[in-house]
């Protein structure tokens, strides 16, 4: 039996089944698999079948069910146990890790019974529920096998553990408060630890939480002097920051929560879900949420967050426990040293974490789930490849958002989420779970996949493989691939990938890209024009730079930017030497590389409509910009569409030129709405005219630029329009976080090709 079988009460489940239909065997865990043997009458033992495909525990996902008859040599036995695991010989397939699971209805009726001996357990779990790749050591999946391995289980859990009746039946993590992990606060334990750790959040104090999969900071969310002091400390001055309620009717007082948007919320996974944020709520939106008019929250994943919710009373800010840019927290010693400039105060417990596994993000696009960080409760849950992996491959995706993609047959694992991988930390924090993963899985990739940009860590660390066994993806070719095969598309397919910047395999920097392709090449059908990034890196952290870049430097496609008296209202705002500076190096090409980019464009929006001048996290600009068009609609601006060297380019000038000058007509907000609209158009018309030249009408939407729900809206309904399928990411992330599952796909099929 193949699947995610271990970690989801499957054994149990085997067990009650057989049992009920009186059945004679054993089941086991065998080398990260589930083997049964079983005797009894055939038509028993086709019902067992038939339960195993179609009845198993909520958590599980039977990949294979295998079937042969047992040797003459190995009798059954007298009824059914459950047998202890084994190693085995090797097998083929990928070996499913569980993810953690959000503590279930019955585990949290049963933390608030006074008559329940796990009344106020920080640590309560069960088969349905708890943290499963958080803590596993390695396979099969045993309690030795665990960061539980170390505490032994008193009478009465031993009892549950061995009642095939209990939901604890062989529940790995399973603990209470005689045998279990204890809340450290000091020198403070237990109950006393918690109401220590309670009251410093109360007063105003931020608290270092060690949480399922790293530690979080958590703060009071009505209180903006603190979220400020959390956001100084943590060096975090405008990200938005996720908010933890204890249940839907509170995320209602805090945001609009549509019925799709509930079931995301109270979902086994627990995500972060972004939601319109209501006005005049308790939590101050300039502190927590500034700059966007959604708000992320989430619901408790564990007991000890329910306990929080419940004695403090109150919307906690809850976010990731690092400064910003490092790896999350896990070990109790580096946190404390990481985290002692940040939190007044830790509340910890002695509960290891062996894997770093950050908090989910998702958010309701037109009534789907669209997954922004795919992590906690998510992954590593496997994925779908369209064209299997004829050998073990690794995919090490980009820079930004950084995943790794391990695949082998028609399966691949996407990795947890490890930030922006830019230093030695993140980049030991990659290595790290690549190799546990690696080991949980089985998989001992033979090939690697990595990006064409040279100075990419993650295409550095590739080069450790030999030349011969390196594959080369494309950036946004990985982007569309991971969207098809999500989708399970046999391709070929038109993908729009709308992003910051990539590298094309011209050696120059791309980002908003209409490709013709397959999984194993594309062919560039349209794209942005160019314009100049003056200061390189620079210009990403400040769209006034890049508005500057187009003003002065845009692709010369026959429409003229407007002259310089009516660009002063925006110029106007620059120290005149820095002014003079910048646009001699735009004129003279100087540390100036030019980029056909979707979001330069955004951010050039941005900064003219005087919206977002200065950013301090990747998206804030865009970000703004959407926020700044609200719910109004607005008819396009001017655009056009030119024919360069073969390829349909969309030349901005004429959009640019008409965001000046703006009145009360024609504000930022209804400007920034006419914006949105126009790339829309500007979309359609290029998937238009690439259809018109005989391209498929199956369009895949890739690029964080798609992370814009108006963009994706308005770009989904033209296309529609015009009889196309579109399809943009669910389960995998359209950004850079997806990147890695992209590029896997592309190997495999590659490797496929040439008959490796």
């Amino acid at each position: 039996m193949r699947g995610r079988v271990q970690g989801v009460g499957f054994r149990p489940f085997v067990h009650r089944t057989a049992t009920r239909l009186g059945l004679d065997g054993t089941v086991r865990n065998v080398n990260g698999h589930v083997v049964i043997v079983a005797a009894g009458p055939p038509l028993s033992l086709s019902r067992l079948v038939t339960a195993l495909r179609t009845q198993a525990p909520p958590s599980a996902a039977v990949g294979s069910v295998e079937i042969d008859r047992a040797p003459d040599d190995t009798p059954p036995g007298e009824g059914f146990t459950i047998g202890p695991s084994a190693a085995g010989p090797p097998q083929s397939g990928i070996r499913e890790i569980p993810p953690d699971t959000a503590t279930c209805d019955a585990c949290i009726g049963e933390l608030f019974d006074p008559g329940n001996r796990r009344l106020r357990h920080p640590f309560i779990n069960c088969t349905d529920c708890g943290p499963r790749a958080t803590v596993i050591e390695a396979l099969p999946y045993d309690r030795t096998h665990t960061t539980m391995g170390g505490f032994g289980l008193c009478a009465a859990c031993t009892r549950e553990y061995d009642d095939p009746s209990d939901r604890r039946h062989h529940a790995e993590p399973l603990a209470c408060p005689r045998c279990g992990p204890r809340l450290i606060c000091d020198s403070l334990r237990d109950e006393s630890a918690l109401q220590a750790a309670e009251g410093l959040v109360a007063v105003g104090g931020i608290l270092a939480l060690k949480g399922l999969g790293g530690y979080q900071l958590v703060c009071d969310a009505t209180r903006p002097d603190t979220v400020d002091e959390l956001r100084r400390r943590k060096h975090r001055p405008h990200k938005p920051l996720a908010v933890m309620v204890p249940d839907p009717d509170a995320a209602r007082r805090l945001a609009h929560v549509s019925r799709t948007a509930a079931r995301e919320l109270t979902s086994p996974d627990r995500p972060v879900v972004l939601l319109p944020a209501r006005t005049g709520s308790s939590v101050p939106s300039a502190a927590v949420h500034p700059g966007t008019g959604y708000i992320g929250i989430f619901l408790p994943t564990s007991g000890l967050h329910h306990l929080l919710l419940r004695d403090l009373a109150r919307p906690l800010v809850v976010t990731s426990g690092n400064v910003s840019g490092e790896p999350l927290a896990i070990d109790d010693v580096d946190a404390r040293e990481r985290l002692a400039g940040i939190a007044d105060g830790f509340l910890t417990h002695d509960r290891g974490i062996r894997s770093r596994y950050d908090d989910s993000v998702v958010q309701v696009v037109g009534g789907t789930r669209m997954t922004l960080r795919r992590a906690r409760g998510l992954a590593p849950a496997p994925l779908p490849l369209p064209r299997p992996a004829t050998t073990p491959l690794v995919a090490v995706g980009a820079q930004s958002k950084h995943t790794f993609t391990l695949a082998d047959g028609r399966q691949a694992v996407l990795g947890p989420h490890t930030g922006d991988l830019h230093d030695t930390d993140t980049l030991e924090a990659f290595e790290g779970a690549y190799t546990h993963l690696g080991r949980l899985t089985g998989i001992t990739p033979q090939s690697v996949a990595h990006d064409l940009h040279p100075r990419y860590l993650s295409t550095q660390w590739a080069l450790r493989f030999p030349a011969q066994d390196r594959i080369a993806v494309q950036h946004h070719h990985a982007h569309i691939a991971a969207c098809a095969a999500e989708h399970r598309l046999r391709g070929p397919f038109l993908g729009v990938a709308y992003d910051g910047l990539g590298l094309g395999d011209d050696g120059t920097l791309w980002g908003g890209e209409v490709l013709l392709a397959d999984y194993t090449r594309f062919r560039r059908i349209g794209r942005f024009a160019t314009a100049p990034l003056p200061g390189g890196e620079a210009a990403v952290r400040h769209p006034d730079r890049m508005a500057l870049g187009y003003l002065y430097g845009a692709e010369p496609l026959g429409a003229p930017m407007p002259p310089p008296e009516a660009t002063a209202s925006f110029t106007d705002r620059f120290d005149a030497r820095a002014h003079t500076a910048l646009r001699t190096m735009v004129r003279r090409g100087i540390n100036s590389p030019r980029a056909s980019s979707a979001g330069r464009l955004f951010d050039a929006a941005a900064a003219l409509l005087g919206v977002c001048g200065e950013v301090s996290y990747e998206g804030q600009a865009a970000v703004a910009l959407e926020s700044a068009a609200g719910r109004l609609r607005a008819p396009a601006l001017p655009w056009r569409l030119v024919r360069v060297d073969g390829l349909w380019v969309y030349d901005p000038a004429p959009t640019l030129a008409a965001l000046f000058p703006s009145s009360e007509s024609r504000g930022p907000a209804r400007l920034a709405a006419a914006f949105h609209t126009t790339i829309a158009e500007v979309t359609a018309a290029l998937v238009e005219k690439a259809i018109g030249a005989g391209a498929p009408r199956t369009v895949c939407l890739g690029g964080g630029c798609f992370a814009n729900r108006r963009l994706v809206t308005d770009v989904r309904r033209l296309l529609q329009a015009l009889d196309v399928e579109v399809y943009v990411g669910s389960a995998v992330p359209p950004g850079d976080g997806g990147i890695s599952y992209g590029q896997a796909a592309i190997a495999a099929a590659r490797l496929l090709q040439r008959g490796t």
